[in-house]
């Protein structure tokens, strides 16, 4: 399967744009999303957020903790005991002032974990059928664009049995993008699918986060999926919000993640410094330095300068006092040591300074006994794996 970026030529611009009188005005206009949700069903959900106007939101926690039930006050699909809901300037939800808009007069997508195509018809019917669902005055998003978009042109004269779970999930992006929504909502939508067809679907994701500005809100439990395709993020825990902010800083907190096990790590962003193609590595330098990354035939094509996003494991990471001479190791880098915490009764989490970028290594307790590891030390962080997010 060829990769999305090969696929699309030019980047689909939605313009943001009014949505028409039949929405409520707000003094929240200069805030993307802002949600204020108090809630009773088996636990109580009691959140107080405001969210980017483009990218991908995350909301990531354990099963439970309110994810799901978040997105559905959202959608007007669950009533709150009290709420405010405020998207782009316009007003959804405000029991102080007797405003509710129900789900149908939203604009809004959603996306579930299961596709929920209309079966007798085709993929063109499906988009058509989203598309009949606005005005024409009110339509922002084409179907060319949404076809184009998730490179589904080939797909239109095929019904839903006809397609694999990752072209499914394709359409019923394609079908919500016809709706021209100012919300993109997606609760766990790779949660269905094996690891092929998840990894199949990823790269579309990415393109339409990249070349969108609908803000999307997006419920995973996965922290790969975090990984690859949040720009902030928002953690839930039981029903309240425990953090959110930037993705890349939340998830080199220490403290939370703590509760992160073997997918504890951080993401560090920066360019393509150069290709090696001989030994297909991929240099990135980022303020920390530089990362050798491998960079297979079937990666999709770099340029120098280009910005790229790498993730670094915990685990991945190894420190020494002195660089080591001969190793297998590429990346050995110099950093001291911000704080530690203790990670289970073997580990000890640590947190590096690298210029300014952060960086975790999980190591053992009597390691770090060994080495007398404390905030200060000047160190090597030795990382093993830096996975390029293609």
């Amino acid at each position: 399967m060829s990769h999305p970026d090969a696929l699309i030529s030019g980047a689909v611009r939605a313009r943001s744009t009014s949505a028409g009188g039949q929405l409520g005005s707000s003094p929240d206009d200069g805030l993307a999303l802002r949600v204020a949700l108090s809630h009773a069903s088996g636990f109580h959900l009691d959140v107080d957020v405001r969210l980017p106007g483009q990218g991908v939101s995350a909301i990531f926690g354990p099963s439970g903790c309110g994810k799901t039930t978040l997105l559905r006050c959202v959608a007007g699909l669950t009533r709150p005991a009290t709420g405010r809901v405020t998207v782009g300037g316009q007003l959804w939800q405000d029991d102080a002032a007797g405003v509710w808009l129900p789900t149908h007069r939203r604009p809004l997508g959603m996306v579930f974990q299961e596709a929920s195509l209309f079966a007798h018809l085709t993929v063109q019917g499906n988009l058509d059928y989203g598309q009949r669902r606005v005005p024409a005055a009110e339509r922002r998003v084409s179907l060319e664009q949404a076809i184009e978009l998730l490179g589904i042109g080939h797909l239109l004269a095929r019904r839903p049995a006809g397609l694999s779970g990752g072209e499914r999930q394709r359409v019923a992006i394609a079908r919500a993008l016809a709706t021209s929504p100012r919300l993109l909502l997606m609760d766990e939508p790779l949660a269905s699918l094996d690891a092929a067809r998840k990894a199949e679907l990823l790269p579309w994701f990415e393109l339409l986060a990249r070349e969108l500005r609908i803000p999307i809100l997006y419920v995973t439990h996965a922290l790969d999926e975090v990984a690859r395709l949040a720009d902030h993020l928002l953690l839930l825990d039981g029903g309240r919000v425990r953090a959110h902010g930037p993705a890349a800083q939340l998830m080199a907190r220490l403290d939370l993640a703590r509760g992160h096990g073997d997918g504890a790590g951080v993401l560090l962003e920066g360019h393509v410094g150069a290709i090696d193609t001989d030994d297909h590595l991929l240099h990135l330098r980022f303020a920390g330095g530089e990362l050798l990354c491998v960079h297979g035939p079937d990666a999709p094509p770099r340029a120098l300068g280009q910005p790229v996003r790498v993730r670094v494991l915990a685990r991945d990471v190894s420190l020494a006092l002195s660089p080591a001479q001969d190793t297998s190791i590429l990346n050995v880098l110099p950093a001291t040591v911000q704080a530690l915490t203790e990670d289970g009764p073997a580990q000890v989490l640590v947190a590096l300074d690298l210029n300014g970028s952060t960086l975790l290594a999980r190591i053992t307790r009597k390691s770090a006994a060994a080495l007398q590891v404390r905030p200060g030390l000047r160190v090597f962080a030795q990382v093993k794996g830096a996975a390029v997010l293609d």
